[in-house]
């Protein structure tokens, strides 16, 4: 009877790790974060320019403040994954306890930095006027409030590890539904509300988050099999620290390093004029949407990566992730390809400068360089990342983007004048580089010396009864 269950567990849970149903609901999400964030910009703009100014300024300094905590999240999603793998559940609950507890202290230091600093910050940024006023009003409550995305990035994390990735991406839709909603109310002063206008759609942003981060907590133990505890949010320990920790600062320091240089970039086209400021922030959002599904298969892939790690199936993970680079190549360049078909309708949509829609064009059809070796690095570093070979993969990014990429930029756009055209090819060529670095570091099997959860021990078999006569 035993073993039925078992067996009937391990069917349940081999299909929650199928790649495509953990993947069409992270791609869903991701969708549905990007265009929220599109509706909120367009509902704020009602209330001015300035007021859009205002909050984008303040949503800078909160974005970084949002990869500082995917630190501990990240960390821990692939600890759970491993010791879900290995099929150590009692762990699995007790790094979830330690992982909410670390990120809702660092959210809540990071609330009072804002309420205290906001203003600072925002000056060093040089903004100043009507426009300071509405991005300091908004970071107040935004930024204050952000120990609740804290709490909520641990936990989507930690259920989407168990592989229920479309209840983390219901609860998403319901959380935009709302805050858009919220919007309506507050930013408009509809149905009896007041006309509160940046500051109702910050106080929307909180209350979404509020009401998400409750669902989460109920849903997180509806599917994890082994409750977490209450003493498992405040014993910390020490070796589910430093693995989470182990897994999340390299991941992070990648992604900040990686930001870092994109504002280089940005500052290398000031000089280029207006004309290449707007085309560069226009083509870029368009290419979001083509490494989409990318970043939903590399998502996906990690957490079958985590899993099969911790039990030890190294061959299916070696051969998983090489799958998935071809199915995530294929989906890029179908995806791509449609968009440099309409690519002029596209730039379109933004302006009707003809200059800005023509150099839009030009950089979009190098989006096929760029954007496949963007792919493969998206797959293969969540894999890495997955698997604990989580420093390889920050070491090279300091390589190629540093000491690479930012000074190809600098020669291509200034010394060969290709414009932003340089910019691209430059980025490409990180990306490329990155990618081949990485296709050898996965061929080569390094990874599989970097597990962070040791090898179940099998249980041992009961002697034989002795036979009588």
């Amino acid at each position: 009877m035993t073993a039925h269950v078992n067996d009937s567990s391990e069917r349940s849970e081999a299909g929650r790790l199928s790649l495509v149903r953990l993947t069409w609901p992270i791609f869903l999400e991701l969708f549905l974060f990007m265009l929220m964030g599109s509706v909120d910009t367009f509902m704020i703009s009602s209330v001015s320019d300035n007021a859009v100014s205002g909050v984008g300024a303040a949503n800078q300094i909160i974005s970084i403040a949002i990869l500082l905590l995917e630190v501990i999240g990240s960390g821990a999603a692939i600890v759970v994954a491993q010791y879900l793998g290995s099929k150590k559940k009692l762990e699995a609950a007790k790094v979830t306890g330690n992982a909410l507890t670390l990120n809702l202290a660092v959210g809540l230091i990071l609330s009072i930095i804002f309420l205290g600093l906001g203003g600072y910050m925002l000056q060093l940024l040089n903004v100043h006027g009507e426009i300071f006023d509405y991005a300091q009003s908004y970071m107040r409550i935004v930024g204050g409030g952000i120990f609740l995305q804290a709490l909520i990035n641990a936990l989507a994390a930690t259920i989407r590890t168990h592989g229920f990735t479309k209840e983390t991406m219901v609860v998403s839709l319901f959380m935009n539904i709302l805050h858009v909603a919220g919007n309506y109310l507050l930013i408009f002063g509809h149905w009896g509300f007041p006309a509160m206008g940046v500051e109702g759609a910050a106080i929307s942003t909180v209350f979404s988050r509020l009401a998400c981060l409750l669902i989460f907590f109920w849903l997180m133990y509806r599917v994890m099999d082994v409750r977490v505890e209450w003493k498992y949010y405040i014993r910390l320990s020490k070796e589910y620290v430093r693995k989470i920790l182990s897994i999340g600062i390299p991941s992070a320091f990648e992604n900040i390093v990686y930001q870092i240089c994109q504002l280089t970039f940005t500052l290398y086209v000031t000089y280029l004029g207006a004309e290449a400021m707007a085309t560069r922030q226009y083509a870029s959002n368009i290419s979001m949407y083509i490494y989409l599904f990318s970043m939903a298969i590399g998502m996906g892939t990690a957490i079958i990566v985590g899993h099969y790690v911790g039990s030890r199936r190294n061959q299916d993970a070696y051969t998983r992730v090489f799958q998935s680079v071809k199915w995530a190549l294929a989906a890029t360049v179908v995806i791509d390809l449609i968009i440099i078909a309409f690519r002029v309708p596209l730039m379109s949509l933004f302006t009707d400068n003809m200059a800005i829609i023509r150099m839009g064009a030009q950089v979009i059809l190098l989006s096929i360089l760029l954007e496949t070796g963007r792919t493969v690095n998206i797959v293969i570093i969540n894999s890495l990342r997955a698997s604990g070979d989580a420093k390889f993969p920050v070491y090279m990014g300091l390589i190629s983007m540093v000491c690479m990429s930012l000074p190809l930029g600098y020669f291509l756009i200034f010394r060969l004048h290709l414009g932003l055209a340089g910019v691209w090819l430059a980025i490409a060529a990180d990306e490329w580089t990155r990618a081949v670095i990485m296709y050898f570091r996965w061929k080569s099997r390094k990874w599989e010396r970097h597990a962070l959860v040791e090898p179940v021990e099998p249980e041992p078999i009961p002697a034989a009864a002795p036979t009588v006569g």
